[in-house]
């Protein structure tokens, strides 16, 4: 079996790795931080010496990136989507190359790599996706208006997909992975900090590949943020809009 994860190289991406590692899962890392690759790779080969794993330094944002690394690496087993970044502010005050960077990445890249590889997974009737979107996937942001606007994205095109590949009784999985704040970097990115409490990067990898095995289609970690989601299916917009408002402030 072999595993293609997307932001390998810390946070959620790296310790899912160590999770499949675990399985015995050959690894192909992708990350743009080199050194960070690297130090990953050395780690997972003391846990488990007998997988193979390779690396690859390349930004997913520039499209053709994608494209070079499915002409690179086919016949993956599993996908994960787990690149990608946000960033907080009100939305005409935001940086626009940035935003544009944010929407290549966390979409783009995203649709790109689930496209490329869903194909092949179908016609061998075999494979699974998991694509990591977030709890912003299911309400609207303000002041993280384009991270949120794309979470919405990836949990509307996987249940979409989902959808189809029942109705073609298809084998080939397809999950999302919706976590609240995880205590990663990600935070220090975005320049934000959320009044909910963060869980482990670790716990969120080893309760997301746990249900991912079991082929649940929305995976959200911890009880809380299960409340949330659930909140925001029977509360008005506008309470919800309210309520992601005062979610998360600046960082610094």
């Amino acid at each position: 079996m072999k595993a293609l994860v997307t932001g390998a190289s810390s946070g959620i991406g790296k310790d899912m790795t160590k999770v499949l590692a675990k399985l015995n899962y050959d690894l192909v890392l992708v990350a743009r931080n080199k050194e960070g690759l690297d130090k990953v790779k050395l780690e997972l080969q003391k846990e488990n010496a007998k997988i193979n794993i390779k690396t690859f330094e390349m930004d997913l944002n520039i499209k053709e990136n994608c494209y070079k690394l499915y002409e690179q690496e086919k016949n993956i087993d599993l996908l994960i989507n787990n690149a990608g970044f946000g960033l907080y502010g009100e939305f005409t005050e935001t940086d626009l190359e940035k935003e544009i960077n944010m929407i290549n990445t966390n979409i783009t890249a995203v649709h790109i790599l689930t496209k490329l590889y869903l194909k092949d997974m179908v016609k061998e009737n075999k494979g699974h996706i998991l694509n990591v979107a977030s709890i912003a996937g299911f309400m609207p942001g303000p002041l993280m208006a384009t991270y949120y606007a794309t979470k919405n994205y990836v949990v509307s095109l996987t249940r979409a997909i989902r959808k189809e590949l029942r109705k073609n009784k298809s084998k080939v999985k397809i999950s999302l992975l919706c976590p609240g704040p995880v205590d990663t970097n990600f935070n220090n990115v975005a320049n934000v900090k959320f009044k909910i409490p963060g869980l482990t990067s670790e716990y969120v990898a080893k309760y997301a590949i746990k249900k991912m095995q079991k082929g649940k289609l929305i995976i959200i970690p911890g009880t809380l943020i299960k409340i949330v989601r659930w909140l925001t299916e029977i509360t008005p917009d506008v309470i919800v809009e309210e309520f992601s408002y005062h979610t998360q402030t600046k960082k610094r």
